[in-house]
Parts: C-alpha cells; sequence; structure tokens
C-alpha cells in the first residue's frame, strides 16, 4: 500500500488536492455572501514544475542513514503554511529551500546532526510537521552560512511511559496529535489539546510555539501541560526534574516553552494527561450584542465555572460558515469531567448568560449550529487553497485584551483592518472575528480577513495589511500572537513588545546554549540585519 503524503506546498496530504471546480465551487459561495471577485484560476504546483537549486553541502557517509536530499523532502521542508508560503509556492518559487533535511531516531543522533551543522556552516531548523503560520520553520536564515540543514523530528513519536497514578505521560517530541492520543487511549488517558492543525503537527511543536487548544479555557495553552522536558542543544543534552511545582528560581521548562527551536530541540516531555471525559453537555447561546456576549463568558469564568470551552463567534462568520443569515452572535459553551455529571455546571453557566441577554435551547441538547461552525473551522484551511488559486487573500490573526479594553480594541482593530485593505486593493474586503480562549481577566480576538488581489502583487499587498494590522495590535494595548507563535514573520512587533532588558537577556541565553547561531536563526533572537517580511 502506498503511504499518503503531505502536500510539499500547502495543507494536507496530497489526495486532499482540490479540483479547479473544487476551488470555483468555494469561491462562488464566497462571492455570493461578500461580493468579492476572484482572478483568474492558478493551479498547485507539482514537484516536476519546480527548479530546486543544488545542495550546497555532500552527505559524509557516517549519516547517510539519516540525511535526505531528494526533491520531495526538500520541497516540503521549505514553507510552513502561511498566505505568504501558499503564494510563493503557487509562484513556484523555492529558491530558499534547505540543503538537507534530516530524520533522527535518537539524541544521540541528533547531537551528530548539530556537529554536522557545525563543520559545514549550516544553519539548523528544527521541523515538526511544518504547519507553522508565521515563517517558523522557513530556511531564511540570512547569508552568513553555507548551508541549510532541516531536522524533522517524525520519527521520534512514541508515548514512552505512562505514570496513571501521577496521571501523567513521556512522550516523544515528534509525535503527531493523533500518534500521542492513540497511545495515550490504551490507558483510557488524554492529553485534550487539540489545536486546528492536531492531526499534521507535533507535541515538540506545540509545545516550541506555546499552543492554544480547542478546550481552551480550562487549559488554554500547551504551558500548562508540561511537566518537564528533555532539549538537546549545541552544547549538549538539558534534561528539568519532573515536578508538580517548583518554587526553585526561574523555570528551566519555560525557558524552552515558545522558543521556537532557537535554544535547542525538544526531544521529550511528561506531559500532564486526564482521564477520558465521560459526561459532557455543550450548549449554543445566541446573542445580539458583541460586547453582552463578551461580558456574560467573563462573567461565567470570574464565578468559578470553568467550562472546558467557551468561544464566541461574531454573526458575520456564522453567516459565512451556514449557520445562520447574520441575525445573531453565538457563544458555544462545554462542560466534561471524568467522574461525575455537568448538568448542574451548565445550568449555572446558561443562568449566567441569560443575565447578560443571552437566548439558549434545553442544555444538554445537541446544537446542529454548533456542529455546521464546527465543520466549517476544522475545513477551513483545506478552502484556503481554492480562494487562494482564484486570487482571494485569505489570512487570519489572532492576540489578546483584557476585558475592561475589549469593546474598544474590537471595533478599533476591526475598523483599521477593513480600512487598510480598501487602501491597499482598492476594493473592500470581509472581516470577521471570534473570541478562541477566555480567562478570569480577558479574552483571544481571532480576526478573519478576506480581500481582492493584484495579481503578481499579493506579497506586497499582504505585507502592507499585516503591517498596519500589526501596529494597531500594540497600540491598543493587545499582543502581537496569542498562539500562532513568533516565527520571522511577527518579529518586527515582538522586539517591541517584549521588555528591552529581556530581549538581551535572551541573546545571553542564545549566546551560551548556541554560540555559533545556527538554530533557527532569525527567530526569538533577531539576524544581525534587520527583522523583514517575506
Amino acid at each position: 500500500m502506498t503511504q499518503r503524503r503531505l502536500k510539499f506546498w500547502g495543507w494536507g496530504y496530497e489526495d486532499q488536492t482540490l479540483t479547479e471546480d473544487d476551488s470555483l465551487m468555494i469561491v462562488k459561495r464566497l462571492n455570493k455572501l461578500t461580493g468579492l471577485q476572484p482572478n483568474s484560476y492558478l493551479s498547485p504546483p507539482s514537484l516536476s514544475e519546480i527548479n530546486l537549486p543544488k545542495p550546497r553541502s555532500s552527505v559524509p557517509n557516517r549519516l547517510s542513514h539519516l540525511v535526505s536530499q531528494t526533491d520531495y523532502d526538500r520541497a516540503s521542508h521549505t514553507y510552513g503554511k502561511s498566505y505568504p508560503d501558499y503564494i510563493r509556492a503557487f509562484a513556484k518559487d523555492f529558491s530558499c529551500c534547505p540543503d538537507s533535511v534530516c530524520f533522527p531516531e535518537t539524541n544521540e543522533n541528533i547531537l551528530e546532526l548539530l556537529e554536522w551543522g557545525s563543520e559545514i556552516n549550516a544553519a539548523i531548523i528544527p521541523f515538526g510537521c511544518g504547519s507553522s503560520v508565521v515563517g517558523g520553520i522557513e530556511p531564511r536564515v540570512g547569508d552568513k552560512f553555507s548551508s541549510v540543514i532541516t531536522i524533522d523530528m517524525r520519527k521520534m513519536n512514541q508515548v514512552l511511559e505512562i505514570d496513571k497514578t501521577s496521571r501523567a505521560a513521556r512522550i516523544q517530541a515528534g509525535a503527531l496529535g493523533p500518534q500521542l492520543e492513540a497511545g495515550l487511549k490504551k490507558s483510557g488517558l488524554t492529553l485534550r489539546h487539540f489545536p486546528q492543525s492536531f492531526e499534521f503537527s507535533t507535541l515538540g511543536g506545540w509545545i516550541a510555539t506555546r499552543s492554544g487548544g480547542h478546550f481552551a479555557t480550562l487549559y488554554p495553552h500547551i504551558d500548562e501541560l508540561v511537566e518537564s522536558l528533555v532539549t538537546v542543544t549545541p552544547k549538549g543534552v538539558m534534561e528539568s526534574r519532573r515536578l508538580p511545582g517548583s518554587g526553585a528560581g526561574p523555570s528551566p521548562d519555560r525557558l524552552i516553552i515558545g522558543s521556537e527551536g532557537s535554544l535547542g530541540l525538544i526531544t521529550e516531555a511528561w506531559m500532564r494527561v486526564h482521564s477520558k471525559p465521560e459526561f459532557r453537555k455543550s450548549a449554543v447561546v445566541r446573542f445580539k450584542n458583541i460586547e453582552a456576549a463578551g461580558q456574560s463568558i467573563r462573567s461565567l469564568l470570574q464565578a468559578g465555572l470553568w467550562p472546558s470551552n467557551a468561544r464566541f463567534v461574531d454573526s458575520e462568520e456564522c453567516r459565512l460558515a451556514g449557520v445562520n443569515k447574520g441575525d445573531y452572535h453565538m457563544v458555544v459553551i462545554g462542560f466534561e469531567n471524568s467522574e461525575q455529571p455537568v448538568d448542574t455546571l451548565m445550568n449555572k453557566a446558561l443562568e449566567c448568560m441569560e443575565d447578560h441577554g443571552g437566548v439558549f435551547g434545553i442544555a444538554g441538547e445537541r446544537d446542529k449550529t454548533a456542529d455546521i461552525w464546527r465543520n466549517a473551522f476544522i475545513s477551513a484551511p483545506f478552502k484556503r487553497e481554492g480562494l487562494i488559486s482564484y486570487g482571494i487573500m485569505h489570512d487570519t490573526f489572532e492576540t489578546s485584551i483584557t476585558w475592561d479594553k475589549l469593546s474598544d480594541f474590537h471595533e478599533n482593530i476591526k475598523l483599521v483592518t477593513e480600512q487598510v485593505i480598501k487602501e491597499v486593493t482598492g476594493k473592500p474586503g470581509h472581516v470577521t472575528c471570534r473570541f478562541t480562549h477566555a480567562y478570569t481577566d480577558g479574552t483571544a480576538p481571532y480576526f478573519t480577513f478576506h480581500a481582492e488581489t493584484k495579481p503578481g502583487q499579493e506579497l506586497e499587498q499582504w505585507r502592507e495589511i499585516k503591517t498596519a494590522v500589526g501596529d494597531a495590535l500594540l497600540s491598543a494595548g493587545g499582543t502581537i500572537t496569542h498562539h500562532h507563535a513568533v516565527g520571522r514573520d511577527h518579529m518586527p512587533w515582538y522586539e517591541r513588545q517584549r521588555p528591552q532588558l529581556f530581549g538581551g537577556s535572551l541573546k545571553a541565553v542564545k549566546n551560551y546554549l548556541d554560540p555559533e547561531s545556527r538554530l533557527n536563526p532569525g527567530v526569538i533572537i533577531p539576524l544581525d540585519k534587520e527583522s523583514s517580511l517575506p
């Protein structure tokens, strides 16, 4: 049986590539809903159509069993899944591909590969499954290196050990979401971390980028689930002590979480896991007013009613997803527990939401509108391919803000986005928003926008929109990213957002752990020259 291959240029497997007719149906539906006009069709690239530069380094015999220089492996490790990644792939531009792709199976293998990188003056790009949407795994590394080596972690993919007493599991960092859940299921356990990229991302990638999951209220980020880490650096292997908590100085794990491979390669982690939920209740609450919907979620959390999920979706996103005609906003709320029913919690939560003007059906009954939106959400990365192939810019950005600033913040950012799209493209765009994560002190607005593009000017137009929105987010008090990481694309704003002294401290740590600055150059720690968008 032939093994399914991932697309080298986009989301999903090769057999999930959209036909021209598939793409046209998606574009026609968007046109009907928004008025946005498509350009002429541009087909996705085939491997035979692209010309990869010749590898700049030969593979030593001692490493030949770990290293590939095939066209497919090099092309499939060139880009992530961002909008500019798609545009350059559709233009058949793979000029920045890595010279070699490596597939280690042990920490010792990685140390050997790091040593080889030093010998040939190569940049080292850690790689999970390539789902980055911020340029986090792209070999855009400046001109100081003679070669680029990408280290793909997916052969290190096992659930190695389970401690049922403490409810924790030792898992290798290259395990994809389905792999680690399958390994935990045998013991009746689950990590319960489900990002949109779940099928196409790894545990190490989640930790390195501070991933956020769907069940994103009680355990919003991967941070809370990490018990200890093993990280391979050019200076050696660093392993933190497995503890439920510790006050012994700054956390070594917190140093690595979110470092995006700039300090070392995460190879395994002890993760806090959960018993499989046996009791579940969900409900859809309808609101006419965005501010009231947000305040209902705030009240719910500040009252100590911690749902597994509380997600706001605005009326326009509901309309595009086929949930409704744009006549109400939606809050999807859910409770789950492995030991006891959650009926009482759900009833109290609905009472709280009703106090803020929310309208709902019978608690616990399956609401088809939530299923409609969920299906649209899961399929969105696949449909994006069809939109881009017809010249429609489809992109997202996410941030976070405290509750006291939410109303003005949401209105301002939406307005800025609409204005810059009109200025850049000459035509109105379309902007929607949902709140993906919620806390007692704030929430995470997640914006999606669509815009018409001019053939050949897509990247320039995207840069202008990205720059204006990034500036607006920081000016309004938000963050440049809530759970999509920094990568290379967000570096200009990340450097402005973080305290200057903290940036200097990170650079000092980088200089110690990676004295030749080979690990993911330009990510978290800026390149010597000014950072720039693709």
